[in-house]
């Protein structure tokens, strides 16, 4: 039947191939022209569904991980949230290391697809290089006691091939017309990632990166607390390459989530604090580049993962309108 293309045979092949949206009621008169790519339509509306069947798959080649085996991942909650839909889809077990820094939805929609949690605390309920170091040790405990295959995202570059074709997505929609390119940098997967695939063809690209500003290792400064999920992990991580960044941008946890939520009402984007800080980024960006030029940036993730927090939660609508 001619429908029958139209089927998919797996939640797995909805992964990817997101659309791209102009904003164009958020960007002040004289910024570039904006573009967002829309992740949140992901399976588990995230783009780590992209690195985690690249990592699961990459296991699968080389033999690390066999049929019903065990994957174990340390996690603020989207990588495990997206790894537990492929691990369930795939008939993998999942153990997942995670902690009360991170929002409940995402630790419930683990749980939901069978993951296993393991819960370290928090600092005050803050993301800092001592959670994410303690998250690790926890990791690598359950592996050697389990055997399971560790996909240990902080050093895996078997993740870096999806964003390879984020790249290639990005320029097909644009026409490779883009100017600059906005990423929030957390294990730094992506942003290395689609900076590559961006290099291999378009070279003339320039590329943010965006950490919070209360922990701006990647520019020199102190570690320290902040609340933008996934992103920040306190130390310069394995897969940061300085040399494909032409800009690092650094945003305060409460104008990122002030952003996100100005967002939602200027142009009905519900989205995470990483979003946000994108966002914070990209507009800076384009009003230094002026109206002929282009900016793209990535929607992380959806809003709905950050219901129970200070994203979304009872007092956030003291400022919708956020910075200009």
């Amino acid at each position: 039947m001619e429908n029958e293309n139209l089927i998919a045979s797996s939640i797995l092949d909805r992964i990817g191939d997101t659309p791209m949206l102009e904003l164009r009621r958020i960007a002040p008169p004289g910024c570039a022209r904006l573009l967002i790519k829309l992740e949140g339509q992901n399976p588990t509306s995230s783009m780590k569904d992209r690195m985690a069947l690249a990592m699961i798959e990459a296991g699968e080649r080389s033999g690390r991980l066999g049929p019903q085996g065990r994957v174990v991942e340390y996690t603020g909650g989207s990588t495990g949230v997206s790894l537990a839909l492929v691990c369930a889809a795939k008939g993998y077990e999942l153990s997942i290391v995670t902690s009360d820094a991170f929002s409940i939805e995402k630790r419930r929609h683990m749980a939901a697809l069978g993951a296993e949690l393991t819960l370290v605390p928090s600092h005050g309920g803050g993301m800092d290089a001592a959670l994410t170091r303690n998250m690790i040790a926890a990791a690598r405990q359950i592996t050697e006691r389990t055997g399971g295959f560790w996909t240990d995202q902080l050093n895996n570059e078997d993740q870096l091939k999806a964003y390879h074709l984020m790249a290639d997505e990005i320029l097909e929609q644009t026409g490779a017309r883009i100017d600059a390119f906005v990423q929030a940098t957390g294990t730094a997967a992506s942003l290395r990632g689609i900076a590559e695939g961006f290099r291999r063809r378009q070279k003339s690209v320039r590329i943010v990166a965006v950490e919070p500003k209360e922990s701006a290792v990647l520019s020199g400064g102190r570690s320290g607390v902040h609340r933008i999920e996934g992103v920040g992990a306190g130390f310069v991580v394995p897969l940061w390459r300085p040399d494909l960044v032409d800009e690092i941008f650094q945003v305060t946890t409460e104008d990122a989530m002030a952003m996100s939520r100005r967002l939602a009402h200027r142009e009905a984007l519900f989205a995470g604090t990483s979003t946000g800080a994108n966002l914070l980024a990209a507009i800076d960006i384009g009003m230094r580049l002026g109206r002929n030029a282009t900016v793209a940036t990535v929607m992380c993730d959806s809003g709905i993962k950050y219901l129970s927090t200070a994203l979304y939660g009872e007092s956030s609508n003291s400022n919708v309108n956020g910075p200009a």
